[in-house]
């Protein structure tokens, strides 16, 4: 902490005045504590912060900018979950001009596990949105909208334009000295007779962007490159330090119209944009896969009196209009068999193992925009009618995109069941940093030689454990295999 900040800390806790702690600092992120001082004076070009008083200190609420406008706040995208770097305006509640009380529903915005509402920050009237609804890649720390503190003060706002340097507005592509060559309007489609002029494109793309062949690239285009299908050293010099790849520079390349991977020749395609859901299950299903040591084990269990015990449930509750499902009675084997194993309720934290004492278990559950994993939380302690309602509930919201984020975020160990499609046996992919994984098939019958010699049917569903070899052994993934298929073959023994 500098020196200047520890002083401007005392001066805060010294002040007695409300107005010098709500309204404060000549905020121009200067550490100089000369040029901090004379922050109440209230001039045109001032910028003055709210700030909030927090344990340890003070923090910056939101910035209220005063020059040619009237006093406002600028409010910017927050980050809604963990791993969010981008978000999508899906809608706007609220209408240029309406009143804004503290706490009200403002817009709904795409994160990269759900769509969320993002409340108001501050009470007052909109003045002005920055971002329109549908617009995607909205970066966090964006400016979205205006608050303003009194209603004639709309008006003002009508023409007001954003100038703020938010990454997301490419302005000036004139700074990129990308493709000259952009030959007429149209890039041929079809391989025509026609003398060419199209070769005089490929240069650019064998061009190598450092003496050494290698193309430095900032890790925001590289994220970019990745999800719009483009290629890096299609760009002939980066705009970056030392001629480094940035996102402006991948954004030029689009508009420009430099040949992105054809394809091969045959059947009709279509491009279908990849949704903030979609981008991050396939990087953290890649990363999982890259980085954490899989193996699988595979039994298979007797159903017959879970498949007999459910059925006398489900008629006893019958009034009640309660159904239970195989998986609930897996959902609490699962959790029941990684009390008894503790090493499989665990996860992989770099430096050291961390043992979970409770059982959350995560249900993998399909929507339209992809793969999400609400909890079930303490399932070892919970019934079968309290987990079968807690997934139904959690199900429902996930396919509605509602799952606020501690509904999803976390869990100790993951069940993933395919069986209602008549798979019989698959393996799951683990979710970090997660250990383990349970992927459960459908129920079959077959028939098994009886004690009489005669056949007899009975239902057999097989369940396989992808394990983190990091964190469980192989023998001790067998260890909870067994004590899984206890339990799911003796339902009875749940219920104790």
């Amino acid at each position: 902490m500098s020196l200047a900040t520890v002083r401007l800390n005392q001066l805060l806790r010294n002040l007695s005045s409300r107005r010098y702690q709500q309204n404060l600092i000549k905020c121009l992120a200067s550490s100089s504590f000369n040029q901090i001082r004379g922050f109440h004076q209230k001039r045109s070009g001032t910028i003055i912060c709210d700030l909030k008083r927090l344990p340890g200190g003070w923090r910056v609420k939101g910035v209220r900018f005063y020059a040619d406008y009237p006093s406002h706040i600028k409010v910017s995208l927050p980050a809604l979950s963990p791993t969010m770097e981008m978000g999508t305006i899906v809608s706007w509640a609220k209408k240029e001009g309406d009143k804004l009380n503290e706490g009200d529903l403002l817009a709904e915005i795409e994160t990269d596990k759900a769509t969320m509402g993002f409340e108001t920050p501050e009470e007052g009237y909109l003045a002005k949105i920055l971002i329109a609804a549908g617009t995607k890649e909205v970066p966090i720390g964006k400016n979205v909208c205006i608050i303003v503190e009194k209603e004639e003060d709309v008006a003002k706002f009508k023409d007001f334009k954003d100038d703020s340097s938010g990454s997301a507005a490419p302005s000036k592509p004139a700074a990129a000295p990308a493709p000259a060559p952009p030959p007429p309007t149209a890039v041929p489609a079809a391989a025509a007779p026609p003398p060419p002029p199209t070769p005089s494109i490929p240069p650019p793309s064998a061009e190598p962007l450092t003496e050494k062949g290698r193309i430095y690239a900032s890790p925001m285009a590289k994220r970019l490159a990745e999800k719009k299908n483009l290629r890096l050293e299609q760009v002939a010099q980066g705009s970056g330090i030392l001629g480094s790849v940035k996102s402006k520079d991948l954004q030029i390349l689009k508009k420009s119209g430099a040949p992105v991977q054809a394809a091969a020749s045959g059947a009709a395609y279509e491009d279908l944009p990849v949704s903030n859901i979609r981008g991050v299950i396939a990087k953290r299903l890649m990363e999982s896969k890259l980085t954490i040591p899989h193996y699988y084990l595979t039994v298979e269990c007797c159903m017959d009196q879970t498949l007999s015990l459910r059925s006398n449930l489900n008629k006893a509750l019958e009034n009640e209009k309660i159904k239970l499902s195989v998986n609930d009675f897996v959902i609490k084997a699962t959790a029941l068999a990684s009390l008894k194993v503790k090493e499989a309720n665990s996860a992989w934290m770099g430096g050291f193992i961390r043992q979970y004492n409770g059982v959350d278990v995560s249900v993998a559950v399909s929507t339209p925009k992809g793969l999400i994993t609400p909890i079930v939380f303490n399932a070892h302690i919970k019934g079968l009618i309290e987990i079968s309602t807690d997934v139904k509930s959690l199900a429902a919201k996930a396919r509605d995109g509602k799952l606020q984020p501690h509904e999803f975020q976390g869990g100790t160990i993951s069940v993933s069941n395919l069986g209602m499609f008549g798979i019989d046996q698959f393996c799951a992919i683990i979710n970090p940093p997660q250990s383990c994984i349970l992927a459960v098939g459908s129920t079959v019958s077959r028939f098994v030689p009886g004690k009489d010699g005669n056949g007899v049917a009975k239902n057999f569903m097989k369940v396989t454990l992808s394990a983190d070899h990091r964190t469980v052994d192989g023998a001790v993934g067998a260890q909870w295999l067994a004590a899984f298929r206890d339990l799911i073959e003796n339902p009875h023994k749940m219920l104790l």
